[in-house]
């Protein structure tokens, strides 16, 4: 498997490159500091994988993957950023490994060779966080069709008025007012009104259908 090493860091392309050189398998065909130095060197040498952190000086990993999203080249992001924004990023340009600077390299070397075989890997620490994230957000337990009504109680409407926005009965707005109360553990539609703005709970479109009516 042919690899670059994109990083503006000196003395972490070199600690990756004594460890991928020792595997068998593995060749370091390059190193670029900067954008315009990968963009240059992938294009060049047509590597199989393109290790790349996301801060690249004044510029960002995620813009190379924007100038050679077209290439055959997979990209893993090598960073110390455990943060939801570049991971949720990372995942919307379809890089294929995410792995935290701080891993053993074990854990590197693992990554790589799932993605020599054509898989994904995210560090598993972060995605078990995001697990445990989702699983705590009381908004999770709310069916689409509740979050729908959160929305529009945001809006201070009252039941009649809700009712006809979302084109359903009174008495199902009154079900699903109740359901949130209960798993939002909100006592009032002021609360929930409250609520929906805090989390800015987007206003719902008609295009979502609801089939309850």
């Amino acid at each position: 498997m042919k690899i670059v090493i994109v990083d503006d860091h000196t003395w972490v392309r070199k600690g990756l490159i004594a460890v991928l050189e020792q595997e068998e398998g593995i060749e370091v065909i390059g190193e670029a500091e900067t954008v315009d130095e990968a963009v240059q060197l992938i294009e060049q040498t047509k590597p199989d994988l393109a290790i790349v952190d996301i801060r690249l000086g004044d510029q960002s990993g995620f813009d190379l993957i924007e100038r050679l999203r077209h290439r055959s080249c997979r990209f893993m992001m090598l960073t110390s950023s455990a943060a939801e924004a570049d991971i949720r990023k990372a995942e919307e340009n379809g890089v294929d490994g995410y792995v935290l600077k701080d891993s053993m390299p074990e854990e590197l070397l693992l990554a790589i060779k799932m993605m020599d075989r054509g898989r994904k890997y995210f560090d598993q620490g972060l995605l078990d966080l995001f697990i445990r994230k989702e699983a705590d957000d009381p908004m999770e337990k709310l069916t689409p069709k509740e979050k729908m009504v959160l929305a529009t109680l945001g809006e201070g409407l009252s039941n009649g008025a809700l009712a006809k926005k979302l084109m359903i009965s009174e008495s199902t707005v009154k079900k699903h007012v109740s359901s949130i109360f209960q798993k939002l553990n909100l006592n009032d539609r002021t609360q929930a009104a409250l609520y929906a703005q805090s989390r800015g709970v987007a206003a719902f479109t008609l295009t979502d259908e609801m089939s309850d009516r």
